[in-house]
C-alpha cells in the first residue's frame, strides 16, 4: 500500500444492484477519487465493479480485496477490472494464491475491505447482504458508516434504509462524506501538501515494490505512524483502548493503523480487540 492510501473509503452494496446503485457507485467513487481518496471495494459484481471502475475513472487509486487467491480472480469477468486496478491500485488477498471463491471467505474479506477504509459507503443492499456485515465490521472497527437511501419498495435498499435508522449517516451528496471526514482530510492534506479540495491527480504506476507488497503482504516498510503503534505492542496481548491512549493519536486512526499492520502481518488481533506483535515480523 502507499502513503496516498492512507485516507481511503469503501463503497460496497447489492452483486444485483438497480440502474440507480450502479449510477450511485460510480457517481460517489468518482467524485472521491478526484479528491485524492483511495477506494476500496471487493471486485465483485454489481456495486463493487462500479466503484472501481469510477475510481479509475477519476484518475485515483483503488483497492480490490479478493475472497479467493490471486489466481483466482472472481468473478472471472472482472480479471480484465482487476488488471486495471493492479496498475493504479493494489488487488489484495488475505489467501494463498490458488484459494478459490468460497463463501466462507467473503467475510473475511469483508472485514479486511472495513479494515483498510475510513468509513464505509453502502449503496444497496438487500437483507442478508454481505455489505451489512461490511458495516457491522466497520462498526466494530471504529469506522464511520454511511448509506445511500434508497426506495422503500425496492428489495436491494432494505439494507442501506435499515442503517439509516439505526444511526448511519444518510449521505445523498459527496458534501456529506467530507463534512464527517473533515479532520482526516486536515491531516491527510498537510501531509500530502493539499488543499481541503484536492486537485485531480495522474494516475500513478505501481512499482514492482509496490506489486510485491499487495501480492504477498508483507511488512516490508512501516510508515512512522505504523511503527509508533507496532512498537507499543509485545509478544503479548494488549486491548484496543490501552494503545489508542499511549499511541496519542484519534481512536479511528489507531484503530486503522492496527488493521494496516494486521494485512502486513505485523501484527496479530485476537478475539477481545486484543493485539501482539507476530512472531516473524520487521522491527
Amino acid at each position: 500500500l502507499k502513503e496516498e492510501d492512507a485516507l481511503s473509503l469503501a463503497i460496497v452494496g447489492s452483486r444485483r444492484a438497480s440502474f440507480y446503485g450502479l449510477t450511485c457507485a460510480e457517481r460517489f467513487a468518482l467524485a472521491l477519487g478526484e479528491l485524492g481518496i483511495s477506494i476500496v471495494s471487493g471486485l465483485a459484481r454489481g456495486v463493487d465493479t462500479q466503484a472501481h471502475k469510477g475510481a479509475l475513472k477519476s484518475g485515483g487509486r483503488t483497492l480490490a480485496v479478493l475472497g479467493s487467491g490471486l489466481n483466482r480472480i472472481y468473478p472471472p469477468e472482472n480479471k480484465k477490472l482487476a488488471e486495471g486496478i493492479s496498475e493504479y491500485g493494489a488487488v489484495i488477498s488475505e489467501f494463498s494464491l490458488n484459494t478459490k471463491p468460497l463463501a466462507h471467505n467473503f467475510p473475511r474479506r469483508n472485514r479486511v475491505i472495513s479494515g483498510l477504509s475510513q468509513g464505509v459507503i453502502v449503496v444497496e443492499a438487500a437483507r442478508n447482504s454481505g455489505a451489512l456485515i461490511t458495516a457491522d465490521f466497520a462498526l466494530e472497527q471504529g469506522r464511520e458508516v454511511f448509506a445511500v437511501p434508497g426506495k422503500v419498495d425496492c428489495a436491494t435498499s432494505f439494507g442501506a434504509n435499515q442503517l439509516i435508522k439505526q444511526g448511519a449517516k444518510l449521505v445523498d451528496s459527496v458534501e456529506d462524506i467530507l463534512e464527517e471526514l473533515k479532520p482526516g482530510l486536515k491531516e491527510f492534506s498537510q501531509r500530502q501538501a493539499l488543499a481541503y479540495s484536492v486537485e485531480r491527480r495522474a494516475p500513478a504506476p505501481l512499482t514492482a515494490g509496490d506489486r510485491k507488497i499487495a501480492q504477498e503482504i508483507l511488512p516490508n516498510k512501516l510508515s512512522e505512524e505504523e511503527k509508533l503503534v507496532y512498537n507499543l505492542l509485545t509478544d503479548k496481548p494488549r486491548p484496543a483502548d490501552e494503545l489508542i491512549e499511549e499511541a496519542g493519536l484519534p481512536a479511528a486512526k489507531t484503530m486503522s493503523l492496527l488493521s494496516r499492520l494486521e494485512m502486513q502481518r505485523a501484527v496479530k488481533q485476537l478475539p477481545g480487540k486484543l493485539f501482539m506483535k507476530k512472531e516473524t515480523c520487521c522491527g
